[in-house]
This record gives C-alpha cells, structure tokens and sequence, in this order.
C-alpha cells in the first residue's frame, strides 16, 4: 500500500506494479490511535515519522531515513483488526479479489481507491491476511527493497498448497518476464524477485501431515541491531514479549499487533 507523501522528482523514479508484480512492495499496520501508536514503535525502533498523503490518519516510519512500513489509524473506521499485513504487487486489484475468490479465498476489504493506486484487504483460504496493492509504489521504493528493512513469512498448515494458492493469484513462477520464481529449500518454500529472497511460507517438516493447531498468518519481520533491546523496550512501553531468542524475538504492541525483530546478522 502507498502510503507515500513525496512526489518522485521524475518519470523515471516512478515505479508502478505493473513493472513489479508478485512481490511482497510494503507492509502495513492497522491502528486506533495514530499517535499512541508510533509513541511505541519509535521507543521500541527508534524510528521516526513523516506525513502521507492519504490523510491525517496514515502516517510513514522511516528507520535511517529509509521508508520502513506505513501506519493507518483505520481499525475502527473500517472494522478492522489491528494486525501488522504484508502487500502484494498486483497490476490489477479487481483480477486480484476475483481470483481469491474463485480459490476459496474471502475479501475483506475492498478494493478501494487509495489515489495514487487500488487497494484490498484480503485472507487465503486458510485465513491467512494479506493485501494487494495496484498503482504507484512509494517514490524511493527501490531503496527500501536494497535496505531490506522488512521480511516476511507464512506460516501455514501446508506449504506446498499455500504457494500454488499464491502463484496463481499473483502469477509466481510463471512465463511472464519479471515473474517472481519459487523454490523449496531448506524445508521452505522460498520466493525470489529479481534474484533476492522476498518472502518464505513455511508448514513443518517435509512430507509431515499438516497440523490443525496452526493458526495461518503472515509474520512481519523487522531487522534490527539490538533484539534484546527491543524486547526490554516493548515491555517498558506496554507492549509484551511472546518469545524470544538471541537472534529474534516475538513482540506485541499495546494495541494488539504481534512482529518480528530479527538481528541483521542472521537476516
């Protein structure tokens, strides 16, 4: 989702979904209250913050100047849960919905005109929620995949099920140049856009029966350099720790919202 208050100095810093497609473009949080909101994440991140153009309600974190997700006081307007959601790239939001529906999929929201492009809130067949978004990425959008600040991952009952669901709503592994490819390593199923790892969906061992206790959900991971710190410091600041390891810990701000921080050095 386009969150994005800067206009790109040129045409060509323009880059649109139709030119990337498939590929995890941003992730975004669903909050009550904007500023109670980023009181936390700034303590807990350190990031900082600027205006977006779609109102005052969203707003921009930014860690090092570099566009890191977008935040929108939006849960009670749109009855929405608040949950941290990754957004696909999708030349077509409308195709997008139609195909998750006709896979057994629900829309939950939309698509709504979110100018400068469409957006929709949508669940995979096992409950997993993500978005697509069509249009416009944000202007330094090509910064923000090199930083690789954000990853994310599916953790789901069946795997191999979940990345045919996917490839075919999103056109994975397909013949269309640019397509994201997918392969199954390390007891993944792993997708690449442009040569980089963009997302995994993991379910378990290989050839396991899928476990019924798994609750679907996309994981939105940040990298961090302290995660320790972050941990002591959602604590502080009313958030909660649900696990946590020398590399990466489970966190949950105030208002609800489960992450990741993972250390840079085993990103």
């Amino acid at each position: 989702m386009n969150h994005d208050a800067r206009t790109p100095r040129s045409t060509a810093e323009v880059v649109s979904t139709h030119s990337v497609f498939g590929a995890p473009c941003w992730v975004s949080l669903t909050s009550r209250d904007l500023e109670a909101t980023q009181e936390f994440y700034t303590a807990v991140l350190g990031w900082r913050w600027r205006p977006a153009k779609l109102g005052d309600r969203f707003r921009i974190a930014l860690a090092q100047s570099v566009p890191v997700a977008g935040i929108g006081a939006v849960a009670s307007m749109w009855q929405m849960a608040v949950a941290w959601t990754p957004y696909f790239a999708v030349p077509s939001a409308d195709e997008a919905v139609a195909r998750v529906q006709e896979r057994g999929g629900t829309a939950a929201v939309g698509p709504l005109s979110l100018p400068p492009g469409r957006a929709a809130l949508l669940a995979d067949r096992d409950g997993a929620t993500f978005g697509v978004w069509e249009g416009e990425l944000i202007s330094n959008w090509e910064t923000w995949r090199r930083a690789a600040p954000t990853f994310i991952r599916l953790h789901t009952r069946d795997a191999f099920d979940a990345a045919m669901f996917y490839g075919e709503v999103l056109d994975w592994a397909t013949e269309r140049p640019g397509c994201c490819e997918v392969r199954y390593e390390g007891g993944e199923v792993v997708l690449r856009s442009g040569g980089d790892v963009v997302a995994r969906i993991e379910s378990g061992a290989l050839e396991a029966a899928p476990d019924p206790t798994i609750r679907p959900h996309w994981q939105v991971h940040f990298a961090v350099a302290d995660v320790a710190g972050c941990a002591r410091a959602a604590e502080l600041h009313g958030g909660s720790v649900l696990s946590k390891g020398s590399d990466e810990a489970v966190l949950r701000d105030p208002d609800g919202a489960q992450f990741t921080v993972t250390s840079r050095r085993g990103r």
